[in-house]
């Protein structure tokens, strides 16, 4: 998998980063993450900047608490979120086949591919839905076909699977014909 962890950079994401960053950890760092798997965490204040990229090397490698250490440290980078250059540098690295490579993408150009077996998944953390209005709106529109929303009090995260339809039919094929074979 390929997990892009869009952090809102805002002062308003300031006052209920301690609770985001602990259902991160706990679900998603913790639970979800698994050898081989590469992380890109990206800061989206009034530009987006990636501050982490790693790759799972195995449960005892320290680091998911590596991860853990980075989104405990992450402060506001403005009073805004640049979450759709975020998004549109997350969906050009999808396209692409290069998560390795989102340093090249904010500043401007990727190269490079991966695998296309692989799953790519973006979760956007960010004090409203306000903050998601522009990216919703923007380039990485298309992203947001396979989505899901869960919201807490003061916060929500936004979790999208892009390009995950084809793996979807994909797999329903292949079951469909596995039924017919029986």
């Amino acid at each position: 998998m390929d997990l892009y962890l869009v952090i809102d950079g805002s002062g308003a994401f300031q006052s209920s980063k301690t609770d985001a960053i602990a259902w991160i950890n706990d679900r998603v760092v913790d639970r979800l993450l698994m050898e081989g798997d590469r992380v890109n965490i990206l800061l989206a204040g009034d530009r987006a900047e990636l501050v982490y990229s790693g790759v799972i090397s195995d449960s005892d490698s320290g680091e998911k608490e590596v991860i853990k250490d980075k989104l405990s440290t992450l402060a506001a980078t403005g009073k805004s979120a640049d979450f759709s250059r975020a998004l549109s540098t997350v969906s050009f690295a999808i396209a692409n086949g290069d998560a390795g490579g989102l340093a090249g993408g904010l500043a401007g150009g990727l190269a490079g591919g991966l695998a296309g077996d692989r799953i790519s998944y973006t979760m956007l953390v960010t004090a409203s839905a306000g903050g998601l209005e522009s990216a919703l709106a923007g380039d990485a529109q298309g992203l947001f076909r396979w989505f899901r929303t869960e919201k807490y009090e003061q916060w929500q995260v936004l979790v999208v699977a892009p390009d995950i339809g084809r793996k979807v039919n994909q797999a329903a094929a292949a079951y469909m014909n596995s039924l017919q074979r029986q």
